[in-house]
């Protein structure tokens, strides 16, 4: 946890961290559930497309979300996932480098990109281009990131701030929050005046509203990659990673402003 949050905010971290365990904590899933991983910001697109993989075919899918670190070390302690949607190529990268990841079964899903995002009700206004005065527009606030040394979307923010060269006017302003949604939340609740989060997550959130969009070259691509576990002995785990590549599940995932780089395969 970052040592600038206030205490308000290690309230409401804490808070985050006992959901995040919890959520991703090993547990007992009915064995005829596929059981998915997948990171936060994945979240209102994913329960839709896991509702219409239901109706569609009459099974079920178990899906847990939280960091895509968190949940890769939840993977890597034993934790029983069928299928791991990752923010990022490091989190899949590294358990596949561990055997975690069924060989040949990991591939690029969807794309992605950040933007700064203050209340709706906000009047800030600027332009994200080199040098931009993101400390003055904090105005002595907190600028809300996720885990920028671990989290994805918090890696691809500091990025993108040290390329446009301000991240060492900010740094010391940064209230860095367990997953992206809590970084969300952090500007939704009035907690800090700005915020970097996923486009997506801004759609998701009427309370927020779009500043900035970051430019594509600022960082490295946001690609998520999906991949089923090496442990997975569901027979329907690859039955569902199918369905995510969906001419409906595509459908789904861009009505919340996600990139579809996955081409659409039949049922």
């Amino acid at each position: 946890m970052s040592p600038h949050i206030c205490p308000g905010w290690r309230f409401a971290a804490l808070i985050g961290m006992l959901v995040a365990v919890l959520v991703t904590a090993p547990a007992a899933y009915p064995s005829d559930r596929v059981v998915v991983f997948a990171a936060t910001s994945l979240k209102n697109a994913l329960d839709a497309v896991s509702e219409a993989w239901q109706t569609e075919t009459g099974k079920a899918a178990t899906v847990s979300y939280a960091a895509s670190s968190a949940l890769a070390r939840q993977i890597e302690q034993g934790a029983p996932a069928d299928i791991f949607v990752s923010a990022d190529h490091d989190w899949m990268n590294y358990l596949a480098e561990a055997g975690l990841i069924r060989p040949g079964s990991s591939s690029n899903l969807l794309g992605n990109r950040i933007v700064l995002i203050a209340a709706a009700g906000s009047a800030v206004e600027t332009n994200i281009e080199p040098d931009f005065p993101l400390a003055d527009l904090l105005v002595g606030g907190r600028l809300a990131m996720a885990d920028v040394k671990a989290v994805p979307a918090g890696k691809y923010g500091k990025a993108a701030l040290e390329k446009l060269g301000v991240w060492a006017e900010v740094e010391a302003s940064v209230a860095q929050a367990e997953n992206v949604r809590a970084a969300l939340k952090l500007v939704a609740t009035g907690e800090a005046p700005l915020g970097i989060v996923y486009q997506t997550d801004a759609v998701a959130e009427p309370t927020v509203r779009v500043v900035g969009l970051f430019p594509e070259d600022t960082h490295p691509p946001i690609v998520y990659p999906v991949g089923i576990t090496a442990d997975s002995s569901n027979p329907d785990a690859m039955e569902f990673a199918k369905y995510l590549r969906s001419a409906e599940a595509r459908r789904l995932f861009e009505a919340q402003g996600f990139t579809v780089l996955a081409p659409v395969v039949s049922n």
